[in-house]
């Protein structure tokens, strides 16, 4: 709820406050810490994770028995905390699977032959498309793109910054 996480109330798509997808995507890689999967191969958002005006949502995320790879399925759910007949809905669902240990590492910043993207008018361009993002959700500095890839400098706000220790 926007009662215990205050910051959630800055993302707002068309004047509904959403759980932000990297949101799930951290839901998805804490789960897979505790069973030794944390690298995620896939995620799908199904629906989008709405949080009510008033009182609050539960929020199950299931992890599955691992492959003879260690490979594991896993799903976000939600279920209104008022109402604990009401169905649960599936919010995201994908793959885990084990971290590898030669994950590539950050190479050259920026990435060499990249064009850098002008960022001037990013968030107000969002907001006449009905997304609206709040200083918490305003960390976008600069962008570059090369190939078919996409390269992002993002900052935490000042005001978050200290509670980012408690996140993946």
């Amino acid at each position: 709820s926007t009662s215990t996480h205050a910051w959630l109330a800055d993302h707002v798509v068309s004047g509904a406050v959403i759980v932000p997808g990297a949101a799930l995507v951290e839901l998805a890689v804490r789960a897979g810490d505790e069973v030794g999967a944390s690298r995620v191969r896939e995620l799908t958002v199904g629906a989008p994770l709405v949080l009510p005006e008033s009182g609050a949502v539960r929020v199950q995320v299931r992890v599955g028995a691992a492959d003879e790879t260690g490979t594991r399925v896993v799903a976000v759910h939600s279920q209104s905390e008022g109402d604990p007949e009401a169905d649960w809905v599936r919010h995201a669902e994908g793959v885990l699977e084990p971290a590898s240990a030669d994950e590539p590492g950050v190479g050259e910043w920026p990435p060499v032959g990249a064009s850098e993207v002008d960022v001037a008018g990013w968030y107000p361009a969002l907001a006449e498309r009905g997304l609206s993002y709040g200083p918490v959700f305003r960390g976008l500095r600069r962008v570059w793109t090369g190939g078919d890839e996409v390269f992002a400098e993002v900052v935490l706000p000042d005001e978050v910054a200290g509670d980012a220790a408690g996140f993946g």
